[in-house]
């Protein structure tokens, strides 16, 4: 089914998010005749669009004219981003657009894109200039070359952010961090997996029924997609100049929910187990226990977060403002606990299902504390000497003293802690 829109305004597809070998609109006879089909997801960027069309065709008109479209798709803007673009069509002939009323969503929007794209190669770019235009070429020249999937990444050399502050460099390494744990055998193929920047030939995604959660598309396209052959081109992220920023913290719980569901489907979960089973193989032959050690790694991430909170709420001069060094060692604490209660159900289950008496728990919980407590010793001792002598941020000395305390804790913890709480 298709809901019927205004004259010049593309068809909304309804139903299943799949893409088609060929689009209703291609023959056997001319679907050579557009090369790429480029989609510009856009919400409220009435600001931006006309300078992106205008730019995108340049570029392209020179590499390949008259073979490819660009096809804006809006979420039904309140400042009418969609009227703007569809205004552009008459000087700018390659352009099509969709206005979306029922669904929302970057992703989907993408994809209701890519379902009614003409081009045997289909990409994705931003429409607030964050994506450098000069990028395009060198990624279709990439999948021209051979290449399955050609993603922009800021990971690799030439690449880049602008400028982001530290925290949000470390939120969004910390997914990245959290995804190759979770999924390493989607993740682990690209530097760059939250890139939203990337083409694939169509022939690679038709036919799969995608099912992608918040914005991060790439994940869908490499979880469930046919990919062979994976390239990657540097870009440096760019501050946007007009409108406002849509990174918010339910894009990360999005991701979150969307590498635990990729995780649990058939495509995801095989490939999930082959790399299950090359972890095994190499924890196996080097004698030391890897996937204990991404268990922990990623146990103690949600660790990071919660001393995080704790010392904000308790330390910040918004909040209750208490000295730096006791809100610290409370924030510690607590995250302590919250390690060891993951650890225990998750890390070491197999040890802690043979040993279920609270007595037992309790003794493991002691030893788990302690050698932590040193840590936060450590910690708090690493805290105190960046933040008074090197760097005059509560935050980023607090991340560095984190990163020191987690070594001294994964090592400490791997040489007795785990030895002792083996069942005898």
């Amino acid at each position: 089914m298709i809901q019927r829109q205004p004259t010049s305004l593309l068809p909304v597809p309804t139903g299943q998010l799949q893409i088609p070998e060929f689009p209703p609109q291609i023959t056997s006879t001319n679907r050579e005749a557009i090369i790429l089909s480029l989609v510009i997801p856009t919400y409220k960027e009435r600001d931006n669009i006309h300078q992106v069309v205008k730019i995108l065709s340049q570029l392209l008109d020179e590499s390949i004219s008259g073979q490819y479209e660009l096809i804006v798709v809006d979420d039904d803007s309140p400042d009418r981003t969609w009227e703007v673009a569809q205004s552009l069509t008459e000087k700018y002939p390659q352009l099509q657009v969709m206005r979306r009323q029922q669904e929302r969503g970057l992703s989907s929007a993408v994809i209701r894109g890519w379902q009614v794209a003409r081009g045997r190669i289909l990409g994705v770019i931003d429409g607030d200039l964050q994506h450098p235009p000069e990028v395009l070429t060198q990624l279709l020249t990439q999948i021209q070359q051979g290449a399955d999937l050609a993603v922009a990444s800021r990971h690799v050399e030439g690449g880049g952010v602008s400028s982001w502050s530290a925290i949000r460099r470390f939120l969004s390494r910390g997914a990245q961090l959290l995804g190759l744990i979770i999924l390493p055998g989607v993740l682990g193929r690209v530097s760059d997996p939250m890139s939203g920047y990337f083409m694939i030939r169509r022939n690679a995604i038709a036919g799969t029924i995608l099912n992608p959660v918040g914005y991060k598309i790439l994940l869908e396209v490499i979880g469930r997609g046919n990919v062979s052959e994976i390239t990657e081109v540097g870009y440096v992220f760019c501050e946007r100049k007009e409108g406002e920023s849509k990174v918010t913290w339910k894009q990360y719980v999005d991701y979150l929910r969307h590498l635990l569901r990729l995780r649990l489907t058939t495509g995801g979960w095989r490939r999930v187990s082959q790399a299950t089973g090359q972890l095994e193989q190499l924890s196996q032959n080097l004698g030391f226990p890897l996937g204990r050690f991404l268990r922990f790694g990623l146990v103690g991430l949600s660790g990071v977060f919660v001393d995080m909170a704790i010392l904000y709420l308790l330390s910040d001069p918004t909040t209750l403002a208490l000295p730096l060094t006791r809100s610290k060692i409370i924030a510690g604490e607590i995250a302590i606990f919250n390690n060891f209660l993951w650890n225990d159900a998750w890390t070491f289950a197999d040890v802690s299902m043979k040993q279920q008496e609270w007595r037992q728990r309790l003794k493991r919980f002691l030893k788990f504390n302690l050698i932590c407590l040193a840590g936060l010793l450590l910690n708090v001792l690493v805290l105190n000497l960046v933040f008074n002598f090197l760097i005059p941020n509560r935050y980023i000395a607090n991340l560095i003293a984190i990163a020191v305390a987690t070594i001294w804790n994964f090592w400490v913890n791997l040489k007795l802690s785990w030895r002792v709480t083996d069942v005898k």
